[in-house]
C-alpha cells in the first residue's frame, strides 16, 4: 500500500481493515447496535517494502463471521470492493490471500466439471473462448441479445454476463 502523503503507514493499514469490514467515513447511530469489536478486521502488521519509498506491506486479518459460507463472490467484495478506491491511499495490491481450510471446506465447488461442459458445447482439445458483453448495462434486450449472438457467431464459446447486469428494462 502507498499512503496518501502525510498519512501515517499504521494509519493507512487500519483504515484498510476497517474500510473493508466494519468502518464507515463517519459515525453512524447504528455502530451501537453491533459488537463492532468482534467483527472488524486488524491490520496487525506493517513493513516498509524494501528499495521503495513510501510503500508498505499491511497485513490484515478478519473474523471468518464476516463471510458467507462457499460464497467467492462475497469474500471477494468484501476483501477487495470498496477499499481500492479508499482516499487515504494512493495506492493499494493485494499481493497474497491465506484462506483457512475450514472456511476452503465451505465452498462445494462447481456441481460438475469440465468434461460436461465440453461435451455440452462439443469442443474439444483447446481452450473455451469467452467474453463479456460490454457496455455492462445500457444495452436493450433485443441489442444486448444481438452482441451474444455476434460474438458466438465469431467463435465465441460463450458470454457471460457482467456483475451488474439485472432486471434491465
Amino acid at each position: 500500500m502507498t499512503p496518501q502523503p502525510g498519512v501515517p503507514p499504521e494509519e493507512a493499514g487500519a483504515a484498510v481493515a476497517a474500510e473493508s469490514s466494519t468502518g464507515t467515513w463517519t459515525t453512524v447511530w447504528t455502530d451501537g447496535l453491533t459488537s463492532l469489536d468482534s467483527y472488524k478486521g486488524r491490520c496487525y502488521d506493517i513493513e516498509a517494502v524494501a528499495g521503495e519509498e513510501n510503500q508498505y506491506i499491511a497485513y490484515v486479518a478478519y473474523p471468518l463471521d464476516l463471510f458467507e459460507e462457499g460464497s467467492v463472490t462475497n469474500l471477494f467484495t468484501s476483501i477487495v470492493g470498496n477499499v481500492f478506491g479508499f482516499k487515504a491511499l494512493r495506492a493499494l495490491r493485494l499481493e497474497d490471500l491465506r484462506i483457512p481450510p475450514s472456511y476452503v471446506k465451505t465452498f462445494q465447488g462447481p456441481p460438475h466439471g469440465i468434461q460436461v461442459e465440453r461435451d455440452k458445447l462439443n469442443k474439444y482439445g483447446r481452450p473455451f473462448l469467452g467474453c463479456t458483453i460490454k457496455p455492462k448495462l445500457g444495452l436493450s434486450a433485443k441489442n444486448y441479445g444481438r452482441a451474444v449472438y455476434e460474438g458466438l457467431r465469431g467463435g465465441l464459446d460463450f458470454t457471460k454476463d457482467d456483475e451488474n447486469v439485472n432486471s434491465q428494462p
